[in-house]
Order: structure tokens, then C-alpha cells, then sequence
């Protein structure tokens, strides 16, 4: 694996995007041994230090970040980039979360001030050292944001808008909002689920969490980025899903086990699911 990782970053030297060592009040090793214990004890499976290497970002960046979320990724981001930088959240498009069953009426009106409500959540975790904030809704990407982001990532964010792409093409939609926000020779930095190739393309849809590799490559290669390189630095090769299991068996949800000691043992010893990490381009015309 390292090897291979190793390779990968000598790709991102070569075009550009491989990030340096970080220094004084931005040092990645400083920022990630601050957090709290408990989200440093999922670093085993989402190793942020090398998934942000891996992507390139450094301080200073405009980085757009897809489903923030609680700000797991976001607390670390925030100081990543330093004062120079901005960190802007995205969150679904208004019209996807009807799809869910579980949103009430409330919770989809309550999503209409979502990037208001969340920029004054999040400014709660910033400090003197961190990135400025702003957020978007996909679909509704405001003109000025237009070519200034360097990096967009889609972190565990792609499941459900490819589940519901044939109802409203929301994954097509937001890959569309990303190579708008980019700068020419901006990146996009994906980590998901993945399913084998062998599995059912009727499973591996985003209802069990999963997507196939070659679905991801393909939607990016017609919203017109360039797959730049790949990594195995959130593998699992325990996690051996098929059809009939959903990602959220697994850790930290292990849903339909909590009460089944022995199957909550067993989900436990895969841990957290297996991911793809892939790297993407937007084109300098």
C-alpha cells in the first residue's frame, strides 16, 4: 500500500497538485493530534492526514467541502488552510430531500435556510487560525463562486444523489456545480463506499451506501474532469459486502446488531467500510 501511495503522490508532483510539508500553525500532525478522542479514534479508518495529502490541499486554499455535516472533516480543515483560506460547505440540492422517507415536512422546510444556519454553526469551531466560511446549496451554486475554488470533496457524499439520480439527476447536477466552482486545473477529491465490481449494479446503486468505481469514473469523465491517480489508503478488505448488505452495518452505526452481541462483535471486527479514494481534474483550457 505504500508503495503505491507513494506512486501516486510522484503523480500529483508531476502535475502540480502534490501539497508541501506543512508548517508553523498550520502543521497537519499538530492539528489532527488536537482533536478530541473520539474522532481521533476513527483515524484507523478515515486516515485523514493521508487523504488530505493525497488530495493536495494546503493553507491557503478556497476548498469546497460536499456534506459537512456535524464537521468531522471541517474542524480539521478549518485550521488546514489557515487564515488565507476559505472552506465552503455544500450541502444537497433543495429538491433531493424530499426523496428521503425519514424527512419530515419540518426538516425539508428547515433545509431552505440551510447555508445560513450552518456558516453560524461551523464559525463556532473556528479560531484566529482557521479558514473563513461560506456555504451553497447544489443546484443553486451563487455566479460569484464561479472558478475560484481549488479543490471540491465529495467525502462519503455521493451514495444518495446517485440512489436518486434518476429522479432528478443530482449526482450529474453536482458534478456540474464542482467543475463550475473550480478554477482550471482544480481538483476533485472523492472518498466512498465502494462496492466490487462484481456486485449487482441493481445493488451497488447508493440504497446500501456502496457505488462502483467505474460509475464514479464515468459520471466525472461526462461532467468533463480527468481522473489524475488513485489510492488504497481507506481500503478494507474486510469489508466484503454484496447484495443484501448495506454500509451501515458496519461501525459507528452497526445498524440491525446493536442488540445482537454477537453480530455487533462481528461488524466490529471489519470496522469501518471499505473506500475508494480517487482524485479527478478539471481541465486547463
Amino acid at each position: 500500500m505504500k508503495n503505491r501511495l507513494l506512486k501516486s503522490l510522484m503523480t500529483l508532483c508531476a502535475v502540480g497538485l502534490a501539497s508541501p510539508s506543512f508548517a508553523g500553525e498550520n502543521n497537519l500532525q499538530t492539528i489532527l493530534d488536537a482533536q478530541p478522542d473520539e474522532v481521533k479514534a476513527r483515524y484507523e479508518y478515515r486516515h485523514p492526514a493521508e487523504t488530505i495529502e493525497f488530495f493536495g490541499i494546503k493553507p491557503g486554499m478556497t476548498v469546497v467541502e460536499a456534506l459537512p455535516g456535524g464537521g468531522w472533516y471541517t474542524k480539521i480543515l478549518l485550521p488546514v488552510l489557515g487564515t488565507k483560506g476559505k472552506l465552503v460547505g455544500a450541502d444537497y440540492q433543495q429538491a433531493l430531500w424530499p426523496n428521503f422517507s425519514w424527512a419530515s415536512p419540518e426538516m425539508i422546510e428547515k433545509k431552505k435556510t440551510w447555508v445560513t444556519d450552518w456558516v453560524a454553526s461551523a464559525e463556532e469551531w473556528r479560531d484566529e487560525h482557521s479558514a473563513s466560511l461560506s456555504a451553497f446549496q447544489f443546484g443553486a451554486v451563487p455566479k460569484d463562486m464561479y472558478g475560484t475554488a481549488d479543490a471540491v470533496l465529495f467525502i462519503r457524499a455521493l451514495h444518495n444523489m446517485a440512489r436518486f439520480e434518476e429522479k432528478g439527476g443530482f449526482m450529474s447536477s453536482a458534478m456540474q456545480d464542482a467543475y463550475a466552482v473550480l478554477k482550471p486545473g482544480g481538483i476533485v477529491g472523492i472518498v466512498q463506499h465502494e462496492a466490487r465490481e462484481d456486485r449487482p449494479d441493481a445493488w451497488a446503486n447508493g440504497d446500501a451506501g456502496y457505488l462502483k468505481k467505474s460509475y464514479i469514473k464515468a459520471k466525472m469523465a461526462a461532467a468533463g474532469f480527468e481522473f489524475v491517480a488513485e489510492s488504497d489508503i481507506n481500503a478494507n478488505a474486510k469489508d466484503t459486502a454484496g447484495e443484501g448488505d448495506i454500509v451501515w452495518r458496519l461501525p459507528p452505526s452497526l445498524s440491525g446488531s446493536k442488540d445482537d452481541e454477537e453480530k455487533r462483535a462481528m461488524m466490529q471486527a471489519i470496522g469501518e467500510s471499505n473506500r475508494m479514494t480517487l482524485l479527478f481534474k478539471k481541465p486547463v483550457e
